[in-house]
């Protein structure tokens, strides 16, 4: 049976020692988010995730959700009651503004909790961190009428919301939908138009769900600059703010999925259904992004804590599980073979778990903070340099973090060998499950192509060479640590090759375009790769802090030490081989002609 154990002591030292989160105090929220405040916050998730959210990950897994015939959907069995605890203990609303009665706290500790809580059960934790996309997006782009409507109730958990983007001959380009929204004489709009693959898009959870839809006012342009957003709630919201009438927007399907059976994913038919402009008619990508990102974040977090979660069940089964002999001896005499975890393969495979897990997660919470600092500090500049980071890091662990979210899954189950693959180990559903992180909100092949083809070049690569700056500024001022020394001259090899790569596509992209669709994915790895190593280096540096300091968490800080010099030994090298294909280019990737596949 799979096992859980939220990884409260490993978050603790990124917030507190490797990014040092009390800097931070004059930020909005930060100097309420004390120490002891974070401590109890976390453990108090941690408790919610392990004893009521993990329990029933595999019931959501085996039992799916059930559409009627009345279109109305039922989620498994225990979801609604462990919603109601989550609702009720306040979680949705953590870093959102207090005005709508949030609690203001940083978003970055919404991302530590939110880890665990995904590691739990990913499937239940989508009905509101759907939620939180569209909160983000009425908050920049809503008016004031809308705010008041809508907000009070989603922050606080009673209603949810959706995003309505996809179309069943549209995904990734929008500029092809079709759903149509007509002008009514009361300024609303009616909708119509089927949308698919819609998160959480029915169930009984909340007293109301807020969809976000995408469509095109009549006579708008085509493509994607006659897009709109609309908010079409499922029910109608009267004027004193009560739930009214059964608005025209129903579930026609619930899709059936590889994974994450608990989450009820819809085809969601518009018939004519009220909806209201939010933002300027035609804009409404730019108030889509703003969910997106938000959502591109999540799936991130998504990766790392299904990757988490896998790594504690195949790691605890590697302990117990005897077969075979050490190769340097019996570690076991007294019994017929030794546990699996004496095997120099079993470890290498969660060692390379663990590394990538462990700086994913100091990743996730540095950029998170990135994003609590673009909108929460005074300082121009620094909200700039913040944006600009966060902007290029974004694509980045959205692909990363999903890419190896799903390898280390993968690796995990083949700990288990054959028991591995029958489901009562349930190492199959954080397969089935992480796999959809690579898929949704913008495959991985897309981050890719955002990255090299939008984010380098913006701004006259301004964030790029913000990103390169830091992690230089680190590997020099450091340098003259002998203890880091390792560290810093393997993460300094990977960022000259990180820089060679952008030079490249700088020199070789421009005329031959196909370049840079070729070496996109090896780009987002390499840049991937870097990143991880530089948290690697970042905690290097605060475990031995530690250390000198006479911490008590001796074991846990020379865990870390151990673990970063596997990092630097054993992945760090991927940056080369990432450069050798990106300077490859395309021709080899394109010389077949289409009809040869």
């Amino acid at each position: 049976m799979p096992v859980y154990k939220a990884p409260v002591e490993d978050t603790l030292f990124v917030l507190n020692d490797v990014l040092g989160f009390e800097k931070y105090n004059n930020l909005p929220g930060f100097a309420d988010a004390t120490p002891d405040m974070i401590a109890a916050i976390t453990g108090e998730a941690a408790k919610l995730s392990e004893e009521v959210l993990f329990p029933l990950n595999r019931v959501g897994d085996q039992e799916g959700c059930i559409r009627h015939d009345d279109g109305s959907v039922t989620p498994p069995k225990g979801f609604k009651q462990a919603y109601d605890q989550y609702r009720e203990g306040g979680w949705l609303g953590l870093s959102f503004p207090e005005a709508y009665g949030g609690q203001g706290l940083p978003y970055t500790l919404n991302s530590a909790v939110g880890e665990y809580m995904s590691s739990a059960n990913m499937a239940l934790m989508m009905y509101p961190g759907l939620t939180s996309g569209a909160v983000a997006a009425i908050l920049v782009h809503g008016t004031d009428a809308q705010k008041s409507t809508y907000l009070p109730n989603m922050v606080s958990g009673t209603w949810s919301g959706t995003m309505n983007l996809t179309e069943p001959h549209c995904g990734t380009d929008l500029g092809m939908l079709r759903t149509k929204a007509v002008p009514q004489p009361d300024g609303s709009y009616r909708i119509s138009g089927q949308k698919i693959f819609i998160s959480a898009g029915e169930h009984d959870m909340t007293e109301n769900i807020i969809h976000l839809v995408l469509a095109r006012i009549e006579g708008a342009p085509e493509g994607t600059k006659g897009i709109s957003l609309f908010i079409v709630p499922k029910f109608l919201v009267n004027e004193d703010g009560s739930v009214g009438a059964r608005n025209g927007v129903t579930c026609g399907a619930i899709e059936h999925k590889m994974g994450i059976h608990g989450n009820a994913t819809c085809v969601l038919n518009h018939d004519d259904a009220a909806g209201y402009l939010i933002g300027a008619e035609n804009k409404g990508l730019a108030a889509m992004f703003v969910m997106m990102n938000e959502a591109r974040l999540g799936v991130g977090l998504q990766g790392l804590a299904i990757s988490e979660a896998a790594y504690q069940s195949a790691a605890s089964y590697a302990r117990d599980r005897i077969q075979g002999r050490a190769l340097t001896g019996p570690k076991a005499p007294d019994k017929k073979a030794d546990p699996i975890i004496v095997h120099p393969d079993v470890r290498r495979t969660l060692m390379q778990i663990r590394a990538i897990n462990e700086a994913g997660r100091a990743f996730l919470l540095y950029t998170a903070l990135q994003s609590d600092i673009a909108h929460r500090s005074p300082d121009a500049a620094e909200r700039q340099k913040a944006e600009d980071i966060l902007s290029i890091m974004t694509p980045v662990l959205k692909g990363v973090m999903t890419d190896r979210g799903f390898e280390n899954a993968v690796q995990a189950q083949q700990m288990f060998g054959g028991h591995g693959y029958i489901e009562e180990h349930g190492m199959s559903q954080y397969v089935r499950d992480a796999r959809i992180a690579m898929l949704y909100e913008g495959a991985n092949g897309v981050q890719a192509m955002d990255l090299v083809g939008r984010k380098l070049a913006a701004n006259g690569g301004r964030a790029v060479m913000a990103v390169f700056k830091e992690i230089g500024d680190f590997c020099e001022e450091n340098r003259a640590d002998e203890r880091l020394a390792p560290y810093t001259k393997a993460i300094k090899k990977g960022l000259n090759d990180l820089q060679a790569a952008t030079m490249w596509f700088m020199s070789n992209a421009m005329a031959k375009p196909d370049n840079a669709g070729a070496g996109a994915t090896d780009y987002m790895h390499l840049f991937g790769v870097v990143i991880l190593g530089f948290m690697w280096g970042k905690s290097v540096k605060a475990a031995n802090e530690r250390l000198d300091a006479g911490d008590a968490r001796a074991d846990f800080l020379n865990n870390k030490l151990v673990t970063a010099r596997f990092y630097m030994d054993r992945v760090m090298p991927e940056t080369a081989l990432r450069k050798a294909r990106i300077e490859a280019g395309a021709d080899s990737v394109m010389a077949l002609d289409a009809s040869a596949f």
